[in-house]
C-alpha cells in the first residue's frame, strides 16, 4: 500500500490541505467537549465517547480512506465524443481520472482537461464505486460554416472554432471578411450572425442556407424553399425564432417572401399574393362596372327611372286531352298571363310563365 501511495506522490504525514482538515475536526471536537461539560457526569462521558469515536472515523476517512488505493479509479468510461479529436479527448480524460479515487473525484481537474479542446462544451462526471468513473462529454453543436479566404471553418453558437469537428447536419454559410484568428470569433457582425444561426431550432437550422447582415434590415436569414427571416438586431433571438416557427406553421403565411421578426410579439409576413374579388350586385340591379377592364366607365349614381319589362313569351300550344276526359266548361277558360313574369332565382327577368 505504501508503494501505491508513493507512486501517486502522497506521503504518510499529513500536510497542506490534510493538516487544515485535521485542524477543523479538532476545533469541532473541542466545541462538542465544552457542550458536554454542561451535562451530568454520566451523560458527559457518553457524549465524549461518541464524539471521540466520530472524530476517529472522520479522520480515518478524510486522511486515509478517501484517497486510499482501495478506492482508486481503475476504469474511466468516456461517452459523447463524435469529432476527429475524440481519441485525444478520451486519453486526456482517462489519464486525469485515473489519478483520483471514487471517494474523491475532482471535477474541476477533469473539466480543465476537457475544455482544453474547443469542441468540448461541458462534461458530466459520476463515480462508479469502488473503482469506476463515468464521464459524459457534451460537445459544441456546429452552428455555421464560416467562409473566409477560401477556407471553410465550423463554428459554434458562442463563436468557438471547431477545427476537428464535422457537422452532423446541414448548417448555413456565413461570410467573413478577413481570416479567423485564434480559437474564437471576435465580436462583430459575423459573431452576431453566428449567434442567430446557433439559436435556431434543429428543423429550421437544417433549412438555413445563409445568414448575412443587411445595412437596411440588419441580420437576415434565408431559408431553402422559404422566405427570408428579418431579425434586425441580435437581441431576443429566442423569442424571434419562436415567432418565426409560429408564422411558418400557419397555412395562411404560405408563399410569403419574407417574415419581419424585429418585433417578435407582432411578426409580419410580406409578399403574399392578394386576390381581388368582384363585388356581388344585388338582385335586379345592373352588373357592376369593372374599372380594370373599362377605366373610363363611371358607375351610375341613381337607378334608371323605368326598366323595360321583358316581353312575355307566348305559351306553347295546348296538348289535346284524351277522349275520356271531360271537355272544359266555357267559364273555366285559362287565365291570362300576368303582365310581368315572376323573377327567377338569380333575380333576372325572362322566366317562362306557368300556364
Amino acid at each position: 500500500m505504501s508503494g501505491a501511495l508513493l507512486r501517486r506522490g502522497r506521503s504518510w504525514l499529513p500536510g497542506g490541505p490534510r493538516l487544515r482538515r485535521l485542524g477543523r475536526f479538532i476545533r469541532a471536537y473541542a466545541v462538542a467537549a465544552r457542550a458536554a461539560a454542561a451535562l451530568g457526569p454520566r451523560m458527559r462521558r457518553r457524549m465524549l465517547a461518541i464524539g471521540l469515536l466520530a472524530l476517529l472515523v472522520s479522520a480515518l476517512y478524510m486522511l486515509w480512506l478517501r484517497d486510499s488505493g482501495l478506492v482508486a479509479v481503475e476504469k474511466v468510461t468516456v461517452t459523447g465524443l463524435t469529432g476527429k479529436n475524440a481519441d485525444d479527448i478520451r486519453r486526456a480524460l482517462e489519464g486525469t481520472g485515473r489519478q483520483m479515487t471514487t471517494l474523491h473525484v475532482d471535477g474541476d481537474r477533469l473539466e480543465e482537461a476537457a475544455l482544453a479542446f474547443p469542441a468540448v462544451k461541458a462534461i458530466e462526471v459520476e463515480a462508479d464505486f469502488p473503482s469506476g468513473l463515468r464521464v459524459h462529454v457534451i460537445e459544441h453543436r456546429p452552428a455555421a460554416m464560416v467562409v473566409t479566404d477560401g477556407r471553410r471553418v465550423l463554428v459554434a453558437a458562442d463563436g468557438s472554432v471547431l477545427p476537428g469537428q464535422t457537422a452532423q447536419s446541414s448548417v448555413p454559410d456565413i461570410k467573413l471578411d478577413g481570416a479567423v484568428s485564434g480559437d474564437r470569433l471576435a465580436p462583430g457582425p459575423t459573431l452576431d450572425a453566428v449567434r442567430v444561426a446557433g439559436a435556431a431550432p434543429t428543423p429550421l437550422l437544417e433549412r438555413l442556407s445563409d445568414v448575412r447582415r443587411d445595412e437596411r434590415n440588419g441580420i437576415v436569414a434565408r431559408l431553402e424553399d422559404g422566405p427570408e427571416l428579418i431579425f434586425g438586431t441580435p437581441d431576443r433571438i429566442g423569442a424571434k425564432w419562436a415567432a418565426a416557427a409560429r408564422v411558418l406553421a400557419d397555412p395562411d403565411a404560405a408563399g410569403a417572401e419574407y417574415v419581419d421578426l424585429r418585433i417578435p410579439e407582432r411578426p409580419a409576413a410580406g409578399g403574399l399574393p392578394v386576390e381581388t374579388l368582384a363585388p356581388v350586385a344585388p338582385a335586379g340591379s345592373p352588373e357592376p362596372i369593372d374599372p380594370v377592364a373599362d377605366p373610363g366607365a363611371v358607375a351610375p349614381t341613381e337607378p334608371p327611372a323605368e326598366a323595360p319589362a321583358a316581353a312575355p313569351v307566348a305559351p306553347a300550344e295546348p296538348v289535346p286531352a284524351p277522349e275520356e276526359s271531360a271537355p272544359l266548361a266555357p267559364e273555366q277558360a285559362p287565365a291570362e298571363p300576368t303582365q310581368q313574369p315572376p323573377a327567377t332565382v338569380d333575380g333576372g327577368a325572362g322566366a317562362y310563365p306557368q300556364p
